[in-house]
């Protein structure tokens, strides 16, 4: 909602001031068509040279997550510790073989059954289940080190993968401005072409030009550099599930008591959307 508004602020901020400043919109409306078909053409063709089929889809999952938002919800990231946590109680109370059917199947789970959403969420599943299912093949013997390296590891691949749309959408926004320059270049090359033409005539095929130029900063630093801090901000916000995730199982197999547990997992999410202590323990009860 917010990147929508925002959009509207900018085209109205922008071209109502240069409006009420007196400049006419006629130069800038004629010369936009073609100056855009050079600008966001150059700039289609760009990202298709540089990107595999892979990672333009997405580039066009980063440009959704500017309009939705985070894919998680504080409840998700509550529920996340909550799952973890039922999971890493089960390993300690009853032992691998119990938990073998939980972690080798989550679709059949009673406990992932519990939250649906996480339940049906294949990197979410794969993030709990993949270590847990090290300790029971193992009987419980593993290194916690060891199994906290692997979860780092899958938390690494997959925040590589999120992040690349937020690099192409900044790739984008660094070369907007000199694909501008490029397209007020062949401006000022036509324009050239009729040096004997009348000055009034010169005159708008200049401001036609240097409409490039202004096009590719506005693009640029109006939106896409805008956009590409948007996607960054909603990466981050829902990467906290899996380090969430992963200080459950790592706390839990030091050992520690259940409090220090959920602590562990509910101080590493950002102040704004971090649940009190006390409210994790009360669900934890099944108050």
């Amino acid at each position: 909602m917010f990147a929508g508004i925002g959009i509207v602020v900018l085209l109205v901020m922008v071209f109502g001031g240069y409006t009420l400043a007196g400049g006419a919109m006629g130069p800038i409306l004629k010369a936009l068509p073609l100056e855009m078909m050079m600008i966001g053409g150059a700039a289609i063709g760009a990202t298709l040279i540089g990107n595999s089929m892979h990672e333009l889809k997405l580039l066009g999952g980063g440009f959704g997550k500017v309009f939705k938002g985070p894919q998680y919800s504080n409840q998700d990231h509550i529920d996340a510790i909550a799952l973890t946590s039922k999971l890493m109680k089960l390993l300690r109370s009853e032992g691998a073989v119990a938990l073998e059917s939980h972690v080798t199947d989550p679709s059949t789970s009673s406990i992932f059954g519990e939250y649906p959403k996480l339940q049906n969420d294949p990197v979410i599943a794969d993030l709990i289940c993949d270590p847990l299912t090290l300790m029971v093949v193992s009987s419980g013997t593993l290194d916690t080190n060891a199994v906290e390296d692997v979860i780092d590891n899958a938390i690494k691949t997959q925040a590589h993968e999120l992040e690349e749309p937020q690099h192409a959408i900044q790739g984008l926004a660094d070369a907007f401005p000199a694909l501008g320059i490029v397209a007020a270049v062949l401006g000022v090359i036509k324009t050239m072409g009729s040096i004997n033409e009348p000055p009034e005539i010169l005159g708008g095929m200049i401001g036609g030009a240097l409409v490039g130029t202004f096009l590719g900063i506005f693009l640029a630093y109006g939106l896409a550099g805008p956009m590409a801090s948007r996607v960054q901000q909603v990466i981050t916000h829902d990467m906290q599930i899996y380090h969430s995730i992963k200080q459950v199982i790592v706390a839990s197999l030091h050992g520690y008591p259940q409090p220090l547990v959920l602590e562990a997992a509910r101080s590493g999410l950002p102040p704004a959307h971090r649940p009190k202590l006390t409210d994790l323990l009360d669900m934890m009860r099944g108050k």
